[in-house]
């Protein structure tokens, strides 16, 4: 039986790697019409690179941007990257289709809610807000609430004792075979993998279910729960 359903947050509720290539986008031409006077492949392809050294959520990204380029800080090309790219991403800052009647749905099931993110809770809780889905959820763990990133059994323990559901009870919806399925299975959670969010092209994911549109977790649940 379903009691819980735990989501990723970023390209399973959020379809985020758009909205950060579009922010990536505007931020780079900003800083070239301020002065940064490269190519735009070769900006765009350093601001990759150290996406991929620091993690995503790295927040200093043009400063180190601007010692690679020209060995110090512009505040004026640094100011303009840096509000190109928070007005970008908050215009394509956006759910996918259906995510909220899919959750007001599920909750009017009696179904809990859960979120497990990799993202430090202060930018989790911005997206979150930014798109008004901070109130949907009872529970909800970040990096810095387990310490530990998926797939650590950890992050997801953290959020079934939250939820006071056992883990038999709950399904894990995420993107990333390797990091949201592999881990709910370690301890135990059914699983379901979002193929409409991922980036990795995903040949076998080994999770119980594929879902295409996140409205399915609604016929998922009324098919465990007749069981």
């Amino acid at each position: 039986m379903i009691k819980a359903i735990v989501f990723d947050l970023d390209n399973t509720l959020i379809d985020f790697m758009r909205m950060k290539n579009t922010a990536v986008e505007a931020a780079t031409k900003a800083m070239i019409d301020a002065g940064l006077d490269f190519p735009y492949a070769e900006i765009r392809a350093k601001i990759d690179e150290i996406y991929k050294d620091k993690g995503i959520e790295y927040q200093l990204v043009f400063d180190l941007l601007l010692n690679h380029f020209i060995g110090r800080m512009d505040h004026k090309i640094l100011s303009a990257g840096i509000v190109a790219y928070r007005t970008a991403r908050e215009a394509e800052l956006n759910t996918y289709p259906k995510v909220f009647p899919t959750l007001i749905k599920l909750i009017k099931m009696g179904i809990k809610l859960g979120v497990v993110s990799d993202a430090p809770s202060r930018e989790a809780w911005l997206r979150l807000s930014y798109i008004g889905l901070q109130h949907m959820f009872d529970a909800i763990v970040t990096y810095d609430d387990s310490k530990e990133r998926k797939p650590s059994p950890v992050p997801f323990n953290l959020v079934l004792e939250k939820l006071d559901v056992e883990a038999g009870d709950a399904l894990m919806l995420g993107d990333w075979a390797e990091r949201d399925v592999v881990g709910a299975k370690s301890v135990g959670m059914k699983t379901a993998f979002a193929r409409y969010g991922d980036t990795f092209d995903t040949k076998v994911h080994g999770a119980d279910y594929e879902i295409n549109d996140i409205s399915e977790l609604v016929e998922i649940v009324k098919k465990e729960n007749k069981r």
